[in-house]
This record gives C-alpha cells, structure tokens and sequence, in this order.
C-alpha cells in the first residue's frame, strides 16, 4: 500500500493553514508544522534504513499497559473517581492487541471491580463510591473484554435493572450519569450499552421515548451534540448514533447529514479527525469519529440487502482516507520509546497516556478494515494489524 505522505509534491500541494490571525489559525498551523517534522522525520528514516512504512511498536505498548494495570504514576492520582475506566482502557488495548491476560490479572480485575460494585445496583468509580454510567460501562465492558465466567458472575443484573430506572428521567427518557446528576447523551449511551450487553429483561419498557430525546441532539450540522441545542462534536456523535442503533431506531435520524459531517472531520493535511469544526486533530477521535463511518456504512449495506440491490458496488468506494487516517496514529500519536499512544504532537508533550492508548488503536483497528469484502487495508507491514 502506497503512502500518502510519499507521495510527489505531497508538502507543496496538500493544503495548509498559512494565515495566522486568529488563535484558533495560529494553533492549526502551529499544529501541522509539528505533525509535518515527524512526517519528514519519517520518510528520512524509511529512505536511510529502508522501511516498508510505520512500524506498530507491539511490545512496547503491551509492557506499557501491563505495567499499568499493577503500577501508576503520582499523576494519575486525579483519575481516582475513574478507576473502572483504567481497568477498561488497557483490557481493550491489550485485546486489540492479541495479548491474553493470565489468569492471575483476570482474577485480580474481578475482585476490583466486584468492590466498585454499589450495593444498590450500577458501579462506582472506586471502591465505596456512588454508582455513576460513565465507570459502569468501563466495568460491565472490562469484565466483558475477560471473556471469562467468573467475569461475568461480577454483575449483579437484577440490581443493575432497578439502579437504571432511579436515573431515567420519566418524561423524555434520557439518563443521568448519577442519581441527581446531569442528563445527556452520554449517559444516556452508557445505559442503551449496558442494559444491552447485559440483556437486561425490562430493556423495553426501561427505554421508552429514548429515541426520540436522543434525536432531539442532533443538530444542523449532522452530528449530534450533548443535549438538544448543543454543539456538535464527535464523542456524543458516536453516542447518540450507537444508541439509536442499540435500540433499532436509527430510521429517525438523518443519516446523510451525520455521514457528512462525520467525513468532514478528517484533517487535510494531518489525516487524523478532529472532534470539532474548527479544532484541532486529535488521535482518540480515531475511534469517536472513525467508528461511525463503518456502523452507517453497515446499515446502508443492510438497506441494500433488504431492496435486492448491489450493496458492493453502491457502498465499497472509499469516502475517507484511511491510509491518511492510519499514518497519522502510527507518526504522530505514537510513543516509541515509552509505549502507548498520546492525541497530538506537541511542544509540552507529557508522553503517552492510556486513555489515547485505547481509542488510537481502537481507531486503527476500525482503519484497516477492509469492509464488505474483508480484505484489510494496512499502511505498513502486515504485522501492523490489529
């Protein structure tokens, strides 16, 4: 597969932001000067040592994340209310990753999470903390990503049931990420997720006018934002799509709109996708915004099916720059001498962090599929796949 970035007169063509007259211009170019140095320091590197392309520094990033599941740095001591996400962060890399954790991690991660469990249903974000949407849904998909019995038996449905309704709001059926919290799309996805995976027996009942509430979020623009009147942005796309999806009714969006604007948020010059009109590139929007393009493709695959038409021939061209999309995770994101994966290249970088660990390769992942026909499509060698 050829690169992007090799190709002629690639620097010189590939539009750029040159004007600097306001903040927001001034951080954009100062952001693809950066990406541009690494992008150079690449080529120089496949030219002098012969490189087939980026390299997927595997080992690396496994020794960074099992090292991270017994031993955390001082700074991390403001992800206290976040453990479960943690947990769920390196459980989902690892898994992308192929790597099989033993059964001494397994068991180590059931008892933790089993003690973020709330005696009233839902988990916590620690050990005796309230049960919050947000750590459930990192807890239920980290004992999921175990694939183990044990794993499985940490959950308490029934309770989880019950906890869910204390934070549906009865009228419009949207959730709060805790009991008297706020209300919006994510927590609502968190709960359309959950009750799912759990196949939780009063889904229908518990999910009445959700729907309707979360296409209320989707605004001129395409995607959907936080709550009605909200901006849109690529973390509550993914939520509000996934949700009408989970709960089959996606018919009641545009859908053309939000494929639009999903495609729109890949960068010119960088490849990456931006969460935001007018942001900045940003490596865990990889997966927030990558992975809509496959589930929207997925259901017009599905329409074709059901109007015995051609799904291949309508749908397999490319409507976004995967091979882009890859180099821009593997060069920029990409901490080669510690392992993990950070959003940008920057002057104060602080090295990779396990949140943007999980969703660039989440996004790498998404990239090399090939859709319909399978075949995947990997900038780099064969070794790169995930």
């Amino acid at each position: 597969m050829s690169f992007r970035i090799d190709q002629n007169r690639f620097f010189l063509d590939t539009y750029r932001t040159r004007i600097r007259d306001t903040v927001t211009n001034a951080e954009q170019a100062d952001c693809e000067q950066a990406v541009e140095k690494l992008f150079k320091e690449f080529l120089k590197q496949k030219s002098s040592f012969g490189l087939k392309g980026p390299i997927l520094n595997r080992d690396k990033h496994v020794t960074y994340l099992l090292k991270s599941l017994r031993h955390l740095p001082r700074s991390h001591e403001s992800l206290d209310a976040s453990r479960p996400w943690l947990v769920y962060w390196i459980t989902q890399a690892l898994y992308l990753l192929d790597e099989q954790l033993s059964d001494t991690f397994i068991t180590d991660i059931c008892n933790f999470l089993k003690q973020c469990q709330h005696p009233d249903g839902g988990f916590g974000g620690g050990p005796g903390q309230i049960a919050h949407l947000a750590p459930t849904y990192a807890a239920v998909n980290s004992l999921c990503l175990l694939r183990s019995q044990k794993a499985y038996e940490v959950i308490d449905r029934k309770k989880l049931s019950a906890w869910l309704k204390t934070i549906r709001d009865p009228i419009n059926g949207s959730f709060s990420l805790h009991i008297d919290g706020e209300s919006d799309i994510r927590a609502t996805y968190c709960a359309a997720s959950v009750a799912t995976v759990c196949q939780l027996e009063d889904r229908i009942e518990l999910f009445q006018n959700t729907a309707e509430w979360v296409v209320s979020c989707q605004t001129y623009e395409g995607g959907f934002g936080a709550c009605p009147g909200a901006e849109a942005h690529g973390g509550y796309s993914f939520c509000g799509y996934a949700t009408l999806l989970l709960l089959d009714r996606e018919s009641l969006c545009d859908r053309d709109s939000l494929l639009r604007w999903t495609v729109n948020r890949q960068m010119t010059f960088e490849g990456g996708f931006q969460g935001r009109t007018n942001k900045l590139v940003d490596g865990c929007y990889s997966f927030w915004v990558g992975a809509l393009i496959p589930l929207i493709r997925a259901i017009q695959r599905r329409q074709c099916t059901r109007d015995n038409q051609d799904a291949n021939a309508k749908h397999d061209d490319q409507i976004f720059d995967t091979i882009a999309a890859q180099e821009y995770v593997l060069l920029c994101c990409q901490v080669n001498h510690t392992g993990g994966f950070t959003d940008r290249p920057k002057a104060d970088a602080r090295g990779s962090d396990l949140y943007h660990t999980c969703y660039c390769l989440s996004g790498l992942s998404l990239f090399q599929d090939g859709g319909q026909d399978q075949t995947p499509i990997i900038c780099g060698d064969d070794d790169n796949k995930l």
